[in-house]
């Protein structure tokens, strides 16, 4: 089966973007990423035009979640805006027929608050409506993230899954994430499988960076400190489809032609 490959695309002429570059899927934001004021439509046909021409052009889309969003702290003017923003997205990506919402993990703020960021998890969960999947992602820094290293993806899975998630939360696994949040690329994909039991969506980007390093910046696929191998045998291994979160520019191009040679398609 034909892999769909994409970018992240401008929301008010997305179409415009995923022409340019030839992409069969494409990621949004429904709002400054940094703002908890959401859903706003930039679209000129409001979120019932962006659904029925994304549907027109047979374009799955996925919204990704503000940034400034989490629902791990023990902060409760953080924690508690952070599941309403959770649902607002949710509900404007539902609302725009969108196939998932990616959300990061969070962190809390030190090793003893943990469990109870885990719980928290557990709490948002019971509390948001997924009418749309909701994906967790893998980070890239921070000690005390919820999402960084393996062990506390897992713990965090299962706090998902304690709340009641069923099948209406998924896993989006971030490539340069990985790298720089310790996690070896080999065997990736079985070891998350292992947990999760699926993979719904791969944010495929090389890394500026080196192993371990803790820094969240991404790289075109051939640029990076990642050997690009790696990167196409988590793709051929996730089975899913594959947003490259470089710029919708003339690398990106290069980099799904890239990929998709090196897929055979």
């Amino acid at each position: 089966m034909k892999t769909r490959i994409g970018t992240h695309v401008d929301q008010e002429h997305p179409f415009d973007d995923v022409e340019r570059v030839g992409a069969d899927v494409a990621q949004i934001f429904l709002g400054d990423p940094q703002s908890w004021k959401w859903p706003k439509y930039a679209y000129a046909g409001g979120a019932d035009g962006l659904r029925d021409d994304a549907a027109a052009r047979d374009l799955p889309l996925y919204v990704h979640a503000p940034y400034l969003l989490n629902v791990a702290s023990l902060n409760n003017r953080v924690r508690i805006p952070s599941r309403k923003l959770v649902q607002n997205a949710v509900d404007g990506a539902a609302a725009i027929g969108a196939k998932g919402v990616i959300l990061h993990g969070g962190y809390v703020d030190s090793e003893g608050d943990l469990d109870k960021g885990f719980d928290n998890w557990r709490k948002a969960v019971e509390a948001i409506d997924a009418k749309v999947p909701v994906l967790l992602e893998n980070t890239a820094g921070g000690d005390y993230s919820m999402a960084r290293r393996f062990e506390r993806i897992e713990r965090t899975w299962e706090a998902i899954q304690a709340g009641g998630a069923g099948d209406s939360w998924g896993f989006c696994l971030d490539t340069c994430h990985a790298w720089a949040g310790g996690i070896p690329l080999e065997g990736v994909v079985d070891r998350i499988k292992s947990v999760t039991g699926r993979i719904d969506l791969v944010h495929c980007n090389n890394s500026r960076d080196a192993f371990d390093s803790g820094a969240d910046r991404h790289a075109h696929l051939t640029e990076g400190t990642i050997p690009p191998e790696l990167l196409v045998e988590v793709v051929r291994s996730a089975g899913a489809p594959v947003i490259i979160e470089t710029h919708a520019d003339d690398k990106t191009v290069d980099d799904i032609a890239w990929l998709r040679e090196q897929l055979g398609q």
